[in-house]
């Protein structure tokens, strides 16, 4: 080959070798930035290292997390019940006309919240030929109307007014159960669907049962002012028989399952740690603890799954 000619093709060699080194270098110095970089948006936004995580307190906010002091509690031993929710009888209204005439105007439907003395409708009577209103007898809700203009009211009912304030959970009872259930008990009702959960008391156990089920009704009140509970919802109850009480218990939601031991996030000066414990007798509300967790110490009741899930990212950051 022409020497001239090897030279350029010598020159050419070594010229892209040269860039191929500089690239690289600067790539690899890019990766290293970059990891730097992570670490402090790592530490910046709840740094994590092995069995401990650290958040500030605008993120503890943003997750949700509820803390709460361990401390004693009562453990209650429960009867397990099913039920569905119904109005309470005792504040449902049937409305009719006191004199039977022409209905004139309607001027409440099916939904409406009433007060006491709110006019439904307006009927002339057949006697006086006079006009008159028909008037909700309590406050609560419209929950049926049989009534248009143009109609005769006969003797039928116009409206049902409804006070929802409170409501009834009718549970069913097996006869081996029935001898555990008493008037004025109280019962936890939950519902799965909707996610809410209440306290109420037996009102009522029936005397009697219903052949077709095999089964007998008890009735729990439960306070409705806020409209959480719909008639009509499935629900499940657990009644209280006995509570024992318990130095040191935490909230069932608390506990989070790592590498196969129960464990809760306890909080200290450095941000959440895991913690061990070994639970004794529970209810659907609360474990009693035996060892892990001393009564005072703040825990993470609610979303702790948060932290489970942050302290497995840590963790894999560490295996790369």
């Amino acid at each position: 080959m022409n020497p001239k000619l090897l030279m350029v093709v010598l020159v050419m060699i070594f010229s892209v070798a040269a860039c191929g080194r500089e690239e690289a270098e600067v790539a690899t110095s890019e990766s290293a930035e970059a990891n730097n970089h992570a670490g402090e948006e790592a530490t910046e936004h709840g740094a994590t290292e092995s069995g401990h995580v650290a958040l500030t307190p605008e993120q503890i906010k943003a997750a949700g997390l509820e803390l709460v002091p361990a401390g004693p509690e009562q453990i209650r031993d429960v009867l397990p019940l099913y039920g569905v929710v119904a109005p309470n009888a005792e504040r449902v209204f049937e409305v009719t006309a006191r004199y039977p005439g022409l209905i004139q105007t309607v001027v409440r439907k099916i939904g409406d919240a009433v007060r006491k003395g709110d006019v439904l409708a307006s009927v002339e009577s057949n006697e006086s030929l006079r006009s008159y209103d028909i008037v909700a007898p309590i406050a609560g809700v419209v929950t049926a109307r049989n009534a248009n203009e143009g109609e005769l009211t006969g003797e039928r009912t116009l409206f049902t007014v409804a006070d929802l304030s409170t409501v009834w959970v009718e549970v069913s009872l097996f006869p081996r159960d029935t001898a555990k259930v008493r008037v004025g008990q109280r019962a936890r009702i939950s519902s799965s669907d909707s996610g809410v959960s209440g306290e109420g008391k037996v009102v009522y156990v029936a005397p009697f049962g219903t052949s077709s089920s095999q089964t007998l009704v008890a009735r729990v009140q439960l306070d409705n002012a806020d409209r959480r509970w719909a008639p009509g919802l499935y629900v499940t109850a657990e009644l209280t028989l006995a509570e024992q009480p318990v130095p040191v218990a935490m909230q069932n939601e608390a506990v989070q399952t790592i590498d196969g031991k129960s464990v809760v996030f306890v909080q200290n000066e450095r941000g959440f740690e895991t913690r061990t414990i070994r639970i004794g007798r529970a209810d659907g509300e609360y474990s009693e603890v035996l060892a892990g967790l001393q009564s005072g110490e703040v825990y993470v009741a609610r979303n702790s799954f948060i932290l489970k899930a942050e302290l497995g990212k840590g963790e894999a950051a560490h295996e790369d």
